[in-house]
Parts: C-alpha cells; structure tokens; sequence
C-alpha cells in the first residue's frame, strides 16, 4: 500500500524563509540552511522549496546567522544539498529548460514548474522527456470565484480563467509527473484543507496529488487523509511555529490509522 508523504514547504524570498498568508504578505522567520538541516534531523518525507522573490537580489543575513551569504538560487540550493538528504523539490522563476539542468545539477531532485507550465506547456513535454516526469512536479494555484476553483500565476495575481480540473488534466498530458495544488484563499490563514476540491482532483488525475494551504494542526492532516485518497500532505506556516510539529504530527495520524513512513 502506498504511503502518505507528509512534507514541509519552505517560501524563499530574497534569501530568507518567510510566512507566507494570502500570497501577499511575507513575514521573514529563517535562515534556509538552518531550517533545512532541522527538518533533515527530523528525517522529513520531502521537502519543496518555493522561490517566491520579485527579484532576484539574495540575503541569507550573514551578521544574524553567522554564515556565508549567497546571491543565486544555484549556490543556494547547493548548500541546501549539502545538509539535507532527503529528496528536495524546488521552484519559483523557472522558465527555461536551462534553468531546470542548472538546479537539477545544484542538487534539486525535483522541479516545480508553476507559471512557466502555463505560459509554456511545452517545457514541461521537454524536461520530462530529459529527466523523466518523476523529477517534474506541475504546481498549481488557485481561488474559488463563485464556487469555482480557478487557476491563478504570477504569485496568485493572475486570473487565468481557467478552471483548475481543466488544467490538471491538461499537466497530465503534457507529461508532468505530480500536481502541487495551492489553495491561495486558504494560504496562512489555517482554517483547514479545501477536501473537496482536493478530493476532486485527486479523483481526476492518475497523478499522486500533494495538497497544501490551510493546515491549523495535526488534525488538519488526518482529516484530510481520511477524506481524499491525496498523495501528499504539505504545509508551510504550521512547521515553522509549533514545536516538534513534525514529529508529532507524524505520531497523529499513525494512532488516526493512516499509513504513513
């Protein structure tokens, strides 16, 4: 039987990891190889790092953390390599088949392609065709406008108009190998997972399904393991701000009889 991954999402922005709610407001809370050597020593399922900057200046804050800083996403992932030894997913300002060998190279065992995917289906054909579609995860954003899940880009501020299951059918056949969906509406505001939804992706696509935004606690996980048949459960924010949260969430869904590492 398959087992349910249970994976931390770390935000970048601009060298820094940050609270992310609502996709607008980002909080500074990390230093990225200190986060990723915690959750290494917490032997972590996965862990997917999300570039979210604007730009493409770098600050790991050398003074405050008393390490080397850093100024491109490839020395940054390579020091993330360095002390974090399981599998590593990472996205944000990809939009190039270069860009994808130099992080895969660097380190990255995944690539998550958001809004490149979209304004370029094809890179996703072409990287899954070089690296294979278990190294290319297509992540995806969306809002509920009138009860209706739709895609959004550009950091959550583009309405694409497109409905949501639409486009995972669409990933599917472009070749990638994993959906990442977002529930923006839901992003830092813990109030739960969207199960329906996730569940209705989860039953359109033959793709395993990693669902994030909303988790509040431990319970969150459980109730949504129980709802849908999701392939992975991931969060951000709750990680970051409840001590030993990993640990003992994995504790709660194994005595809630899920079947997780």
């Amino acid at each position: 039987m398959v087992k349910t991954r249970l994976i931390p999402v770390l935000y970048i922005k601009n060298g820094l990891i940050v609270r992310s709610e609502d996709f607008s407001y980002h909080q500074n809370i990390g230093n990225i190889i200190n986060e990723a050597s915690r959750y290494n020593e917490w032997n972590v399922d996965e862990l997917i790092y999300i570039d979210i900057s604007r730009t493409d200046e770098y600050d790991l804050r050398r003074d405050d953390h008393k390490i080397k800083s850093y100024s491109s996403k490839q020395e940054i992932i390579t020091e993330i390599a360095r002390v974090c030894f399981m599998p590593l997913s990472f996205g944000g300002g990809i939009r190039s088949l270069v860009d994808i060998d130099i992080l895969i190279k660097s380190g990255a065992d995944k690539i998550t392609l958001n809004t490149a995917a979209f304004e370029n289906p094809q890179l996703i054909k072409e990287s899954a065709l070089k690296y294979g579609s278990q190294a290319i995860v297509a992540s995806v954003d969306y809002r509920k406008i009138n009860s209706e899940a739709i895609v959004f880009t550009n950091f959550g501020q583009t309405n694409t108009g497109v409905k949501l299951l639409d486009w995972v059918i669409e990933l599917e056949k472009l070749g990638a190998g994993e959906i990442f969906m977002n529930a923006i509406d839901r992003d830092g505001k813990a109030c739960g997972y969207d199960t329906e939804t996730i569940g209705q992706v989860v039953d359109a696509s033959k793709l395993p399904v990693i669902a994030c935004g909303g988790a509040a606690d431990e319970y969150d996980f459980v109730d949504l393991a129980k709802a849908t048949k999701v392939s992975g459960i991931a969060a951000g924010n709750m990680f970051h701000f409840t001590e030993r949260s990993y640990p003992r969430a994995k504790q709660t869904l194994k005595k809630n009889g899920i079947n997780v590492r």
